[in-house]
């Protein structure tokens, strides 16, 4: 099957762009031309993207879509399809907000039998590596499995709030660091101290507290300091590569970076509410912004801009994990309000907004950051995350100039709150593609078109990285 893509523009370094032409023969990219060398043939299906920005999709590598187990939080076929709209062609879900867990073979094959036929975006999947999963003798036999069957990176928690999926002690930490160094696969670490938040929380609830406010002191910036100090040292003894997830301090970012200077392999991702919310957003929304690790204040947050420029930080992924709305977050206390909020939807247009729009990064930086940064990350380097010859046709056609509203009660996920409602944003996605296939198109009438449930694909991790 020939198409080819025309009328459009794609990056071409910094800010700038410049128009051109995609031919996309059997799901990868053949050609991306000048459009005057680009002659059709006549087997080829037109496609006129009328002037877009046509970007590589986003590969959301952080996302918890509770497809089976939590089904009440989300599917993975509202995640996929919110994907979808957000322009994300690739997500990489957590093992941890399913059940069984993805920790041996047999629970990911159980896994992938619920969710293939669900999924309309390609999609990886973490495996994991919890106090449970290391009860069992066969633990490294079944780390090896769930690796060789191709899962795109292990999870393991520092602190945990899921009896499914319980934390690791510093012990446990080294040697599941030391067998996961040997497989050559990366870890994501959720690094927050155990010990300084189980004290704190416990002394704050004693005390009879319950505003949003006391939860973010129980969960301060010494505890994620603190984790992530650990994790160099871990990483200095076992030459494991870890990635600190969803981090929202700027002096643990400072630690991530001392350990790259050091030669460490070691890296980090944000989130994009940790770009945009602080401790006084906190304050204002509630349990709506709850969220682990907590949002922090401005120097944090300006400390990460400056990382995602720099490229101190590896990529941006959205932790997306949306509770069921508005039950689970509004209980009654802010420490039994669900923690997680939506993003996979919004990721790229706030990205787009407030990064590039504001010069905080480049356009070029940006596609980095959620494109090929990711890929390379995850494996899968030599097939997606570039607007190349020989990638998946993974597009994402954006109206850059577009200023919308975003409403919650338009998002596609399954429970669609979000702390950015009421914001203006400015670039919107039009049409979206997963190797040359539509997915998604919005009308300039409002209205929405989207491909069938199905389409996206099982993508298995390619390549390993060294100790």
């Amino acid at each position: 099957m020939r198409r080819r893509f025309t009328d459009l523009r794609v990056p071409a370094g910094g800010d700038e762009t410049r128009a051109a032409s995609i031919l996309v023969i059997d799901g990868r990219i053949a050609e991306v031309a000048a459009p005057a060398s680009a002659a059709a043939e006549s087997d080829e299906e037109i496609v006129d993207l009328g002037g877009l920005l046509v970007l590589p999709g986003v590969i959301d590598g952080h996302v918890h879509f509770d497809d089976p187990g939590f089904t009440h939080r989300e599917t993975f076929e509202t995640g996929t399809r919110a994907a979808a709209a957000g322009g994300v062609t690739c997500i990489v879900d957590m093992p941890c907000t399913s059940l069984p867990p993805v920790t041996s073979a047999e629970n990911l094959q159980t896994k992938l039998a619920v969710i293939q036929a669900k999924a309309h975006v390609d999609f990886m999947l973490w495996g994991g590596l919890s106090a449970n999963a290391m009860a069992d003798p066969e633990w490294r036999r079944n780390l090896a499995e769930i690796v060789e069957a191709g899962v795109a990176s292990i999870k393991v928690y520092m602190l945990s709030g899921m009896e499914t999926f319980r934390d690791l002690s510093r012990p446990q930490l080294a040697k599941a660091l030391e067998e996961i160094a040997r497989h050559g696969v990366p870890v994501g670490v959720h690094a927050e101290d155990r010990k300084m938040v189980h004290e704190l929380t416990s002394r704050i609830r004693a005390e009879g507290r319950n505003e949003p406010l006391d939860y973010a002191e129980s969960r301060p910036a010494a505890a994620e300091i603190s984790a992530v100090t650990t994790m160099s040292e871990l990483c200095r003894e076992t030459g494991a590569r870890v990635h600190i997830v969803h981090l929202a301090t700027g002096a643990a970012l400072d630690i991530v970076t001392a350990a790259r200077d050091e030669g460490l392999p070691m890296s980090a991702e944000t989130c994009p509410h940790f770009l945009e919310f602080t401790e006084d957003d906190l304050r204002r929304q509630g349990a709506l912004l709850k969220t682990a690790p907590v949002v922090k204040g401005e120097a944090d947050r300006d400390r990460l801009w400056e990382g995602l420029a720099s490229g101190e930080l590896e990529y941006v992924a959205t932790d997306h994990a949306a509770g069921q709305w508005p039950e689970e977050k509004h209980t009654g206390s802010i420490w039994t309000d669900y923690g997680g909020v939506p993003g996979v939807e919004l990721s790229l247009p706030y990205l787009y907004s407030e990064g590039v729009r504001r010069g905080r990064i480049t356009l070029e930086r940006l596609t980095e950051l959620t494109a090929s940064a990711p890929a390379r990350f995850f494996g899968i380097e030599s097939r997606k995350g570039r607007l190349e010859p020989g990638f998946d046709a993974d597009l994402v056609a954006l109206a850059d100039d577009e200023t919308w509203m975003v409403r919650a009660e338009n998002l596609h996920n399954l429970n669609p709150y979000t702390p950015l409602d009421g914001y203006d944003l400015t670039g919107r996605v039009r049409q979206a593609f997963v190797r040359g296939q539509p997915i998604y198109r919005l009308e300039d009438d409002g209205s929405e078109w989207f491909g069938d449930p199905g389409l996206g694909q099982h993508v298995r991790r390619e390549s390993k990285v060294g100790r």
